[in-house]
């Protein structure tokens, strides 16, 4: 069955950047997206679309990066939730996704942008490389339908 492998949020803080985000146990799921997390591209150039509320990110895709020499590990790229037991492709805009007792619904893809760079595992050098690598592969946006508490280890469903 799948599930959530790790919940991962970061609050606002003067002068830090939103990568990576950190692991919790729990997260509050509204429209806003998860309580306690902060992510500066959607406030200001997205001003706070509903849309971009929740980035999601399968397990499967990260251990395809390690296998490739990336030491990526869940929420360094910003995802606030890390699926386990789902393909990456099986995901898709309009489909909706139960998070435990909550639903959001698939917008549109994650593309890959410079703050990647921020990764200590990535830096300037390696930057261009791993944005490459990324594409097609930085998560998916989504917007949430039905708000409540998210657990680790909660199931995730697709609708059919």
């Amino acid at each position: 069955m799948a599930s959530i492998r790790q919940i991962n949020v970061k609050p606002r803080r003067t002068g830090e950047h939103g990568l990576p985000k950190h692991p919790v146990p729990s997260v509050e799921l509204d429209p806003a997206g998860p309580r306690g997390d902060f992510n500066n591209y959607r406030h200001e150039t997205l001003h706070d679309e509903a849309e971009s509320a929740v980035l999601l990110m399968p397990a499967e895709t990260l251990t395809d990066l390690q296998r490739e020499g990336w030491p990526v590990q869940p929420g360094d790229l910003g995802e606030n939730f890390t699926t386990e037991g789902i393909p990456y492709g099986d995901f898709h805009p309009g489909g909706r996704v139960h998070l435990g007792g909550t639903v959001v619904e698939v917008t549109r893809a994650c593309d890959p942008c410079d703050n990647l760079y921020l990764l200590p595992y990535v830096g300037p050098k390696r930057g261009p490389a791993f944005l490459k690598v990324m594409m097609g592969r930085r998560g998916w946006y989504a917007k949430v339908l039905k708000a409540g508490t998210v657990r680790v280890g909660d199931p995730v469903r697709l609708e059919p």
